[in-house]
């Protein structure tokens, strides 16, 4: 039996996802937050940046150059994509398990990123070893993995919605459609004219449209399941709320269906996945706000022959910090819910 807590560190801290990190692992009993890092804050209390705080870590902040990875098991990078890659390539070698809330690990290949992303990859080996931390899809690769590409909030609602039908492979992607809709902090904490308040308060628009990163994320999660290309259209919204994420998706079915079917089909496929909560009408982002919970309603529409799968997460605990956690529960062979019970706030 281990006589001492996990020792953690979290690299980013200005950030909303490393606050929501720091306010799940504070309580999690398995483990200890040793060092977080700000390059920019550096000298000041991590409760200087995030005042919720105060009297509950008010540690000063380091570079991410003092921290002393062959004294740390787990190393949470909440940096931007681009950045977190030289990390990797640093650490990887060390013996630490990393968690990164980046994309840049997330994609099947460097090229892939490059393509998508915009920006050259820097270590295309780190491919070689990173696992997709979507823990209701990869459980067993997680549990052996030393490198974690924590998934995007979009991705994570949009794939929990339809994974159980590409699973089954009857999940028809022509004319399949994700529609989904964000809170603001999904676009990060640093402020730009689409979240300035003036432009996002009493509004509602689209963004991304036929070109959003998260796309051929999701598509190549879907592609695993069903084991073929997968091609589908994703448009990404901004609602005029700080967090939660909602995603509609639209799909028809290649085989005979009805509500019954379709609701034993998903109590099936997420019957063990303890943060998936199966519900008989539309979710709402409040009654996930706060926490590790993917709520899915999956209605079948007799009328146009489609199912309509509604999707409800938090996008800063279920979308990053709450799902880096749970890969870290299973990375380290605890129980994989532990620190993550935290009930949802509402209103």
């Amino acid at each position: 039996m281990r006589n001492s807590k996990y020792k953690v560190s979290i690299v980013g801290a200005s950030g909303y996802t490393g606050s929501e990190l720091a306010r799940i692992l504070i309580h999690h009993p398995e483990v200890e937050i040793v060092s977080i890092t700000s390059e920019s804050h550096k000298g000041k209390r991590f409760s200087d940046l995030h005042g919720q705080f105060s009297g509950i870590i008010d540690f000063e902040l380091v570079g991410a150059d003092d921290v002393n990875v062959a004294e740390v098991d787990v190393v949470f990078l909440a940096l931007p994509h681009g950045v977190s890659m030289e990390f990797v390539k640093r650490w990887i070698d060390e013996g630490v398990k990393i968690v990164d809330l980046s994309g840049d690990f997330r994609l099947s290949s460097p090229e892939v990123y490059e393509d998508w992303y915009k920006k050259d990859h820097t270590f295309p080996k780190g491919f070689d070893k990173a696992v997709y931390g979507m823990p209701e899809l990869h459980f067993e690769s997680i549990s052996e993995a030393s490198l974690i590409a924590n998934p995007g909030c979009y991705p994570t609602a949009s794939v929990l919605s339809l994974a159980p039908l590409f699973e089954a492979g009857i999940g028809n992607t022509d004319g399949a459609i994700i529609d989904a809709k964000s809170g603001t902090t999904g676009a990060g904490v640093k402020a730009s004219n689409t979240t300035h308040f003036s432009n996002v308060n009493d509004n509602f628009k689209a963004y991304g449209i036929g070109t959003h990163r998260h796309t051929v994320e999701i598509q190549e999660q879907l592609s695993f399941l069903l084991k073929k290309s997968v091609i589908l259209q994703f448009t990404p919204h901004l609602l005029p709320v700080d967090r939660g994420i909602l995603a509609t998706s639209y799909i028809s079915i290649d085989t005979e269906m009805d509500q019954e079917k379709l609701t034993a089909l998903y109590k099936d496929f997420y019957k063990n996945k303890p943060f998936v909560r199966l519900r008989n009408q539309a979710p709402s982002i409040k009654e996930v706000r706060g926490s590790n919970y993917a709520d899915v309603y999956p209605y079948w529409d007799k009328r146009t022959g489609k199912a309509i799968v509604i999707t409800a997460i938090d996008n800063l605990v279920k979308g990053a910090a709450g799902q880096a956690v749970h890969n870290m529960n299973i990375m380290l062979g605890l129980n994989e819910s532990i620190g993550l019970l935290q009930v949802p706030m509402q209103p």
